[in-house]
């Protein structure tokens, strides 16, 4: 692969990257097709806070000011995602938020292990 990151813009869940401002800086292709109706791809470099109600812009307003990471589960139109938030760092510096969509199975197993 030769130092390559193109692998992730076919990775198979959404993975879209925003600067310390909630400006987008990168949607692979599954974060584009995840958002198309908004716009898709087209929405890098416009802001991460046009696409989120007031409620979710505090939140990420919050998580990007003290570098915190969020983690949760949605349904929505009968499909279940794992979405993970999290703070990003580009020479040891906090450089703003990545968010990754993991479309999850409606029968995932579980394990507990000990």
């Amino acid at each position: 692969m030769e130092n390559s990151n193109e692998w992730v813009n076919e990775f198979p869940s959404a993975i879209t990257v925003a600067d310390k401002n909630g400006k987008i800086l990168f949607m692979n292709q599954k974060s584009g097709k995840t958002f198309e109706k908004y716009g898709g791809t087209s929405l890098v470099g416009q802001s991460l806070y046009n696409c989120h109600s007031e409620a979710s812009q505090k939140k990420l307003a919050e998580l990007i000011e003290k570098e915190q990471t969020n983690t949760y589960t949605i349904e929505k139109n009968r499909i279940k995602k794992l979405v993970h938030q999290s703070p990003w760092y580009l020479d040891g510096k906090h450089a703003g938020i990545v968010e990754i969509s993991i479309e999850l199975p409606a029968d995932m197993a579980h394990f507990i292990r000990e």
